[in-house]
């Protein structure tokens, strides 16, 4: 019998059971793709991880993310939370009070920073793709009977629109907490009408919030996916701060640069996304968005991790 090795962490939090689950197997070399998501399903937690040796020796890591129903070409908690176990285990060099580390994803190489605090990963961020735009779901009345909510519940002065740095979302506005609140995923509707659009996945925001230093309260479903609600998403999180700042959702305050001529046209505009308290999972997800000239040029995601456990599964070698 094979013995393999996983780790399970809360993603996007501070304390237990809170944020988004995650398993991480650290060894997942001379798994098939097959078993790696037939144990996805088993976990049945939003998404699991298999860490492998880069196919480019430049790179760290390579990272393989499945839900339960198919693998993802990136995600955000499982990044985050992978690098967060890889810094637990001793397997990322501690250089200095920041190590940045490289991933291969689906999408390609995704650099991950690690802060460290007393030796332990403390804040850790991931850079996403840049942003593409994409169409508007013109049926704003269907999008509300869908989410078995009132028409005029939903914000009208923003698009219904799907988004992506690298995993498209639909993003949906609503007027406020009561709301989101009061959303229900109707899949009858949803199999009819949203299963084959550019985004399947349906990601509400609100800009009312729970908690006075949160800028946007957000709910996200994604059946397509095998995930009815998801507690935190990361890679929702990157194309919602470009949503932000296409629409000037943004805080109140944000940083410009250093007042030099090359920097007069430079911004950096920082977020928090709170989602899951609905679920009773409540999670904080830190996005900043970097332009120049009214462009972005950077988007990143990031957040803390709290160790839960680890265990084992036991496969025969046949």
């Amino acid at each position: 019998m094979k013995k393999l090795h996983y780790h399970l962490v809360d993603v996007f939090t501070d304390r237990p059971f809170g944020g988004n689950q995650l398993a991480v197997f650290s060894d997942g070399w001379g798994l098939s793709p097959q078993v790696m998501q037939q144990l996805a399903k088993e976990i049945n937690f939003s998404e699991t991880t298999f860490v492998l040796p880069p196919q480019d020796p430049g790179n760290d890591f390579w990272v393989r993310i499945f839900t339960p129903a198919v693998e993802m070409p990136i995600a955000g908690h499982p990044t985050v939370g992978t690098a967060f176990v890889l810094g637990r285990e001793k397997l990322i060099d501690q250089t200095g009070p920041e190590t940045m580390i490289h991933f291969e994803e689906g999408v390609g190489v995704i650099p991950v920073r690690v802060q460290w605090q007393n030796g332990q990963p403390g804040l850790i961020r991931m850079s996403q793709p840049l942003p593409e735009f994409g169409p508007e779901f013109p049926d704003r009345k269907l999008i509300a009977e869908m989410l078995s909510l009132e028409p005029d519940e939903l914000d009208p002065d923003f698009p219904l629109q799907v988004v992506s740095c690298g995993l498209p979302f639909l993003y949906v506005p609503l007027k406020n907490l009561a709301a989101i609140r009061r959303a229900r995923l109707r899949l009858d509707l949803w199999e009819k009408q949203l299963k084959d659009f550019a985004s399947p996945h349906l990601f509400l925001l609100t800009a009312e919030t729970e908690l006075k230093n949160s800028t946007v309260h957000c709910r996200m479903f994604a059946p397509a996916l095998g995930i009815v609600e998801d507690p935190a998403t990361g890679a929702a999180s990157g194309p919602l701060g470009c949503y932000l700042v296409k629409y000037d959702r943004r805080p109140p305050t944000h940083s410009t640069g250093s007042g030099r001529a090359a920097d007069r046209h430079k911004k950096q505009m920082s977020f928090i996304s709170e989602q899951g308290f609905e679920m009773g999972r409540p999670s904080l997800i830190h996005i900043e968005i970097e332009q120049e000239n009214d462009q972005i040029t950077a988007v990143t995601v990031g957040g803390q991790c709290v160790f839960m456990g680890e265990g084992y599964f036991e496969l025969s070698e046949s």
